[in-house]
């Protein structure tokens, strides 16, 4: 299929993106990557009077780094993030996740900005973003406020979002000590994830962990941190004990639903296995690291 007619229109500005969805609230799409809108362009599932490129506008596809955070700008594509010396120095789970997108052309086109805002329940940005803690930059006509990541998310592919905002920014901190690890399950690799986990933890003494973030994709609305995991693991060494209080507290918070990849009971059989994996793979990077 064809998309259905629509107006084009290139912005100059984020602030001239934000008075063009203004103009027409809920009548106008902003065009970044391309990589989710333009399918749904393609089988008439949106219909916008005006598609607004925003992939000119300057200063938005740079990685910038301070002590303690790496600000993302949200034109910023999957490849640029994936060769990133500072990504992968800093922020290696993003590094890692990043590869688990697609392939290299949809790499090559998509952004981390893009895929936020699209809110794929199953997506990998928005998964380690979770882990990580991260916030986004939102510019809206009234000027720019920061959302933390864990309220972006209202539903299946809905955010709080206005109509006439935008993402411009990802922030995520730069946590000294802090390991992560990722694991899914997909039909085959870069393809959608079935479920997809991915934990971060803090080194402490004896072999201890700080902060333990479990996020989990595939197994709700949209990713999610699971809260009363993270209480259970935090400050245990991620024993065999701990892992189970863990996993329990998991599958309690998830709300599979069947659709076409996977059954809401397949997905609860991989939720266990894919946070177990992932919460060893702190312990093993770990102990490769020599803490």
């Amino acid at each position: 299929m064809k998309p259905a007619s629509f107006s084009y229109v290139r912005a100059g500005s984020a602030h001239e993106a934000v008075r063009l969805l203004a103009e027409r609230p809920g009548e106008v799409r902003l065009l970044a990557g391309g990589q989710s809108l333009v399918p749904l362009l393609n089988m008439r599932l949106v219909r916008p009077a005006v598609l607004v490129d925003i992939n000119r506008i300057p200063d938005m596809d740079r990685v910038a780094e301070t002590s303690d955070e790496i600000a993302i700008g949200a034109l910023t594509r999957y490849s640029s993030i994936e060769r990133s010396e500072a990504i992968r120095r800093r922020l290696p789970l993003l590094a890692e996740g990043v590869r688990l997108i697609g392939d290299r052309q949809i790499r090559n086109r998509g952004t981390i900005g893009g895929a936020l805002a699209h809110g794929d329940p199953t997506g990998e940005m928005p998964l380690v973003a979770m882990a990580l803690g991260a916030s986004v930059e939102i510019l809206g006509p009234g000027g720019t406020r920061e959302v933390p990541i864990d309220e972006l998310y209202l539903g299946p592919y809905t955010t709080a979002l206005g109509p006439d905002e935008m993402i411009t920014r990802v922030r995520l901190p730069v946590i000294p000590g802090r390991i992560g690890a990722i694991e899914e399950q997909a039909r085959r690799h870069g393809d959608f994830a079935v479920v997809a986990v991915a934990a971060t933890g803090v080194k402490e003494a004896g072999g201890r962990w700080g902060e333990v973030r479990v996020a989990v994709a595939g197994v709700g609305p949209y990713a999610f941190v699971c809260g009363e995991a993270g209480t259970e693991l935090s400050g245990t060494s991620l024993d065999e004990s701990s892992v189970e209080r863990g996993i329990r507290a998991c599958l309690a918070e998830a709300d599979p639903r069947d659709d076409a990849r996977a059954s809401a009971e397949y997905r609860l059989h991989l939720l266990p296995i894919l946070v177990r994996r992932a919460l060893n793979r702190l312990v093993s990077r770990r102990g490769a690291l020599g803490g």
